[in-house]
């Protein structure tokens, strides 16, 4: 028993060992293996030299065409239509009779209520005479009078409601939806249609606050509609909000004649020129080169093969560059592409690229 105990003893050891040298030997592989770091190997940027460069300081914005005017055509009184005079596409004109309420209850009744009035006007001339002559009272008279007056008054009633029984057009303009038809029950605002005028249409846009203190009404714009290449239509800044929205932004309302040749519809995309071209120069850099974002922007410069960190204060975005306002000059390299493998004091290789 106690030979075989010395046996096992032996093996465990003799497996211990060998262990221990296999995690020598794999650790000596493994450091042969491990690639050799050299700090001084130039990472390759790409990187373009700060000047001043032409802007373009255009200002287009793209909305959609709304109609000059809209309006529901809309019940006044209850009632059954009678008739309901367009159809869907119609055109009509402001103040035109375009439906109407039966009304024959009340013209009933306005003649009722009109020989009531020619009754009470001759019994008002009778006992006026009859008060004269002391052959009647004061307060007979006076009922009399009461009597004339309610009459004139409820004739008064009756026409205003024939008259809302006669449903108009409350704008010029095309029929664009028609909901009810002749013999249908309405009640004062049940909307029969809808009626657009695109004699004249308006295009609403967003301008920033920078840009908004550089418009003033009455200025021409161009607006521009891909249906129509090539053609431009000129349009005039009827409104400019005084109050912008969370953004900082402000409503600028446009309004432009529509065409014969090209007529426009509600509803179509439109671009917007303000025509704001200029031969200014300004500190640009690519929108690449900032390493964070605009609310928080800096950029590595390439200053004796070595990145170096350059915060700046950015200004207006033209397309892919950025106007810097401060931090850079004429002269800096800037870091375009490549700080992803970079950081402060990184060695690098800048590839000059031209800033045109």
């Amino acid at each position: 028993m106690k030979k075989r105990i010395i046996i096992i003893g032996v093996v465990v050891v003799l497996a211990a060992a060998i262990a221990i040298k296999l995690g020598a030997n794999k650790k000596k592989i493994d450091e042969r293996n491990k690639p050799v770091l050299n700090t001084n190997v130039a990472i390759p940027v790409t990187a373009m030299t700060v000047g001043l460069q032409h802007v373009n300081d255009q200002l287009v914005k793209t909305g959609t065409l709304v109609p000059f005017k809209e309006a529901d055509i809309m019940a006044i009184s209850s009632g059954k239509l009678v008739a309901v005079n367009f159809e869907l596409g119609s055109r009509v004109s402001e103040g035109a009779v375009i439906a109407q309420v039966d009304s024959r209850g009340q013209q009933l009744q306005l003649e009722a209520a009109q020989l009531q009035k020619s009754k009470s006007e001759k019994d008002y001339k009778r006992y006026k005479t009859l008060l004269e002559g002391e052959a009647t009272t004061e307060l007979t008279v006076q009922d009399t009078k009461l009597g004339l007056d309610n009459a004139v008054n409820q004739i008064e009633q009756l026409q205003k409601q024939i008259s809302d029984n006669r449903i108009k057009a409350p704008v010029s303009g095309q029929v664009v939806s028609k909901l009810k038809e002749a013999g249908e029950f309405v009640n004062p605002g049940t909307v029969l249609g809808h009626i657009v005028d695109v004699s004249r249409l308006k295009v609403n846009v967003m301008v920033s606050e920078r840009d908004v203190y550089t418009l003033k009404p009455g200025q021409t714009v161009k607006v521009t509609t891909d249906i129509y290449p090539g053609i431009s239509f000129d349009s005039k800044i009827t409104f400019i909000s005084s109050q912008g929205d969370a953004t900082h932004n402000y409503q600028v309302e446009l309004q432009l004649a529509n065409r014969s040749d090209y007529p426009l519809k509600a509803g179509t995309f439109v671009s917007a020129d303000f025509a704001r071209d200029s031969k200014e120069q300004k500190l640009l850099i690519p929108r690449s080169a900032l390493v964070e974002s605009l609310k928080n922007p800096y950029v590595y410069l390439a200053e004796n093969n070595k990145a170096v960190i350059r915060k700046i204060t950015v200004g207006r975005e033209y397309g892919d560059l950025v106007e810097v306002l401060d931090g850079l000059n004429t002269g800096d390299v800037v870091i375009t592409a490549g700080q992803v493998n970079i950081k402060e004091g990184s060695g690098i290789k800048a590839i000059l690229k031209d800033n045109n």
